[in-house]
């Protein structure tokens, strides 16, 4: 790899990272995985010989294939890249830079682009779902420039809507691993979930804090962060995730009542850092808690009426609203989001050789 490899850089939703096609890379995982450390510059904290900007929303990489799937597209994988330790993990999907995989395979000619707006069905090879993201492509191009806004992303882009379906139960077999909607775990009560995302489900009150805080307060109290990874070494088997002490999931949420106008307030460590934001899946995943009977939250949440509940999922930066519609048995049947994307760089990265 010493002449390095073609990669797109860039921002999804409010994470950015490479973007490379499948056949650019190695193909045995585990040769892929040490390229993709070199790449970032892990393990450091800093990343500082690397492209990661010494944050997990920052060291993330999607690789993308045309799909032999009926009615899918391309197939899409993601991976995270752990800052400041040598670990590649496929154990989730990441819904942020999914809003960059349609126009990476328009770009890269995965997909032809149509006048006006193009579809693009994605299958999320980490749990083996699909979602559709619909990107503006006037005259045939893709174009970034636009007038939809996200919190936690400055100015204003393009619009990149994405729908989800049958996510639930998608890394641990059910919506509801345990069966239950509540479980305690070290006199805790939790609601292990996953909607798209594992996520471990807690009141911020019962962790200590109010669920205001800002992220850095929320990483300096070191006792929360140790509590927090005691339940979620616990929740891992309970959630069939198996050992996850070097896994990126479960993510763990604290909620609270919303304070601007929202469903329900969060803060979320993924696991060990505190999110600037929230995930795009775990957003789906907290928006289906606040709606199903007993769970952790839903006592908290203001979720509306009707069989389609816009929910806004207030964060440390804003707000994410999850469109949820339920079926006859008022269960979440499909979820949409809005995303938009940024194409960064597009050019040739030379990893590191680690000796």
């Amino acid at each position: 790899m010493s002449d390095g490899l073609p990669v797109m850089w860039m921002r999804g939703g409010t994470s950015k990272g490479g973007y490379f096609l499948a056949s650019d890379l190695p193909a045995d995982p585990a040769a892929r995985d040490a390229l993709l450390l070199g790449v970032m510059g892990s393990p450091d904290p800093r990343q500082i010989d690397g492209m990661g900007g010494g944050d997990p929303l920052t060291s993330k990489v999607a690789v993308v294939s045309p799909s032999h799937r009926a009615g899918v597209d391309v197939d899409y994988l993601f991976l995270q890249v752990f800052v400041d330790r040598a670990v590649v993990t496929d154990a989730q999907n990441c819904g942020n830079i999914l809003a960059g995989v349609g126009p990476f395979a328009i770009e890269r000619g995965l997909v032809a682009a149509q006048d006006g707006e193009t579809p693009v069905t994605i299958y999320m090879v980490n749990t083996g779902q699909t979602a559709t993201a619909r990107v503006q492509t006037p005259g045939g191009t893709v174009t970034y420039a636009g007038s939809a806004r996200i919190d936690g992303v400055p100015g204003t882009a393009a619009p990149v809507p994405i729908a989800f379906q049958d996510t639930a139960g998608s890394s641990c077999g059910a919506l509801l691993p345990t069966g239950n909607a509540t479980d305690v775990i070290d006199g805790t009560e939790v609601t292990l979930i996953d909607n798209g995302m594992p996520c471990v489900i807690l009141r911020a009150s019962d962790m200590g804090i109010d669920g205001s805080e800002p992220p850095e307060a929320l990483e300096a109290n070191a006792p929360l962060r140790a509590r927090l990874e005691a339940i979620r070494l616990k929740a891992g088997p309970l959630m069939n995730l198996g050992d996850v002490a070097d896994k990126s999931v479960p993510k763990m949420t604290m909620v609270s009542a919303p304070r601007a106008g929202g469903a329900i307030s969060t803060r979320t460590f993924i696991p060990h850092r505190c999110h600037q934001s929230v995930g795009v899946l775990g957003a789906v995943t907290v928006a289906t808690a606040c709606l199903t009977p007993g769970a952790v939250g839903a006592d908290l949440a203001v979720a509306g009426q009707g069989a389609v509940r816009p929910l806004s999922i207030e964060h440390p930066t804003g707000e994410m609203t999850v469109i949820v519609h339920l079926d006859g048995q008022g269960a979440a049947a499909r979820t949409e989001v809005l995303r938009t994307a940024r194409k960064l760089m597009l050019g040739i990265v030379f990893p590191a050789e680690r000796t």
